[in-house]
């Protein structure tokens, strides 16, 4: 079951559950422990190099490619995160492990990622949790928002999908350990509003029944005009 948190400022959080089954996850469970680790620092922008302490998996050799595509395609595949972020084009997938206190203090994810003529602004950020919840205590997903902090530690599977410009942190990981994947989307429709609207119309668009087909034409063109209007 999908959900929908609205936040401060219009801007929203979702939940996109069961984007991996219980054996996918299991399966890159068991991949990850074959990966080389580094400190997650070396990644990390000026400021959030004070406030990171994590691991990330080298997914560059043959294996950590074939992880990370694996994740891609179902990432890139799901036909809600493409409804809900209007997908132009992706960032490359970071493998997170946290443990033994680690975490990853309050921080806002850069608003331009990438190198060497692949940029990508960010609109969205994603975390794909890889771990049962159960598995491990702290590591939640915490946003800081004006109307109070919000903490999420979904099912193995679950991927939350949030603005990029929100502060976030993942709380301590007091014993056990947190496998995450991590990235970002930038979408053909900069504006958050704009995606809710268009995602709002699909959604009622999908709930009518064959018998409206005059209904659903008119939200066709409706969602094809605005998206025509929006895009960049």
């Amino acid at each position: 079951m999908q959900f929908i948190l609205k936040l401060n400022g219009g801007s929203m959080y979702f939940s996109v559950p069961g984007l991996l089954t219980a054996e996918d996850v299991a399966r890159v469970g068991e991949k990850a422990g074959q990966l080389d680790w580094a400190d997650g620092r070396s990644t990390a922008g000026r400021t959030a190099k004070t406030v990171k302490s994590n691991l990330q998996a080298d997914m560059n050799n043959e294996l950590g490619l074939g992880v990370h595509d694996f994740l891609m395609r179902a990432i890139s595949g799901s036909s809600l995160v493409k409804r809900l972020a209007r997908p132009k084009r992706f960032s490359r997938l970071i493998l997170s492990r946290t443990e033994n206190g680690g975490h990853y203090g309050f921080h806002v994810d850069n608003a331009i990622m990438g190198r060497d003529g692949h940029q990508l602004r960010t609109d969205l950020s994603f975390t794909l949790f890889l771990s049962d919840p159960g598995s491990y205590s702290g590591g939640e997903l915490n946003l800081a928002m004006s109307a109070g902090d919000i903490d999420v530690k979904p099912e193995a599977g679950t991927l939350i999908l949030y603005p990029s410009g929100a502060i976030h942190q993942v709380r301590p990981v007091t014993s056990g350990s947190r496998l995450a994947c991590i990235g970002w989307i930038e979408s053909r429709i900069q504006r958050a509003d704009q995606r809710e609207l268009l995602f709002d119309l699909e959604t009622v668009r999908s709930s009518l029944k064959a018998a409206h087909a005059d209904q659903r034409l008119l939200l066709d063109k409706s969602i094809s005009n605005l998206t025509r209007m929006w895009a960049d």
